[in-house]
């Protein structure tokens, strides 16, 4: 059984914002496994799907996003999945807007939803699908502009990072390894 979670925060105001770009890009993955977030669980709401006879979980933590390991935490637990079939989508403001990583493990970086993360669950070895959402030039303090709303053409930019976030859900579904879903599908910009 697989859990993979797209970091953001609940609400209409927020949907729109850099720091959703965790809910857009799980919400693609969603059309690609055919599945529909119809259940509130484990303070997320959830999709329920299979790959190849093998259950997956994609969530949104309904939480706020510096409360999302509670979130997770409860998930993991109640499906009783390993850490190695977890994977995480989110905004990552340490890579400049519409690259794309995908790493086996790390540190929380500036992000403090993944620190929440790490923190609830004890350990940082899971795999990160990571959203590139940093301006070329600093326009105003990184929590204001995570809140803001995206452009159309900022959408524009980003929407090879979503697309290829979410053919890299499906592949770690399917049992890739996060190096190869990297070589696959990471955006260097």
């Amino acid at each position: 059984m697989y859990l993979i979670v797209g970091l953001g925060n609940p609400g209409k105001k927020y949907g729109n914002t850099f720091h959703n770009s965790g809910f857009s890009a799980i919400d693609e993955a969603a059309d690609l496994f055919d599945a529909a977030f119809s259940k509130k669980r484990c303070k997320a709401v959830i999709a329920e799907c299979s790959v190849g006879g093998e259950k997956v979980i994609l969530a949104k933590p309904q939480t706020y996003m510096n409360l999302s390991g509670e979130s997770v935490r409860e998930l993991l637990s109640y499906y009783k999945i390993p850490l190695s079939n977890l994977a995480v989508i989110y905004d990552d403001y340490d890579l400049p807007i519409g690259a794309l990583r995908i790493r086996p493990r790390g540190s929380a970086g500036t992000h403090n939803g993944m620190r929440n993360i790490i923190k609830e669950i004890g350990s940082p070895d899971f795999t990160r699908i990571r959203i590139g959402i940093k301006p070329e030039t600093e326009i105003m303090p990184i929590v204001d502009y995570v809140l803001s709303e995206r452009s159309r053409a900022v959408k524009e930019a980003m929407a090879p990072a979503m697309e290829n976030a979410a053919k890299a859900a499906y592949g770690f579904a399917s049992g890739d390894s996060a190096d190869k879903l990297g070589c696959a599908y990471n955006i260097n910009k």
